[in-house]
């Protein structure tokens, strides 16, 4: 595997990948979140299509930031909705992914975002931080903003997940 610069000063020391399954078993979300984080796994391919990646993670919080560019533009010249949605889902999920215990796996059920600001590729980096709102057994709910260096609100969403034995992920 080799090097992968996601965007301009966060690297990718494995390069592109997944978190293999069988860790999920030694390792509690949170544990294999800071794995992720800290380059010990390599990042998830979307990481680097975006230009954006994990950087914190707490019980439950974690922060992404990213930089689009002009690969993420839509016909208009500003960046496609689609690429704020696709941050926000990555931290809304990797909130409820840092509650997970050892075995537990989850999927989203569904989201919501709305965009409050456009974002072109002289916006910069942005920073996208996600929390749990509600954990419950098989059922948790986030909350995530994504704001400019200024921390003006660019976007903000919430997302459900399910929760489920990662035996099940396998099964699908």
């Amino acid at each position: 595997m080799s090097e992968v610069e996601l965007f301009p000063g966060l690297v990718s020391p494995l390069g592109l990948g997944t978190i293999p399954h069988g860790d999920v078993h030694l390792y509690s979300g949170k544990e294999l979140l800071h794995r992720v984080a800290e380059g010990l796994y390599p990042a998830p391919p979307i990481a680097a299509v975006m230009n954006f990646g994990l950087t914190e993670v707490d019980e439950g919080r974690v922060v992404f930031r990213g930089v689009p560019n002009q690969r993420h533009l839509n016909p208009l010249g500003t960046v496609h909705g689609g690429w704020a949605a696709t941050v926000l889902d990555s931290a809304l999920g990797c909130a409820v992914h840092a509650t997970l215990d050892k075995g537990e796996a989850y999927s989203t059920v569904e989201f919501k975002v709305n965009l409050t600001r456009p974002i072109t590729p002289n916006t910069g980096e942005v920073v996208c931080e996600g929390r749990v709102i509600h954990r419950g057994k098989t059922i948790a709910v986030s909350e995530a903003t994504l704001k400019d260096s200024s921390g003006k609100l660019l976007a903000f969403g919430t997302e459900t997940c399910s929760i489920f034995p990662v035996a099940n992920l396998a099964a699908r």
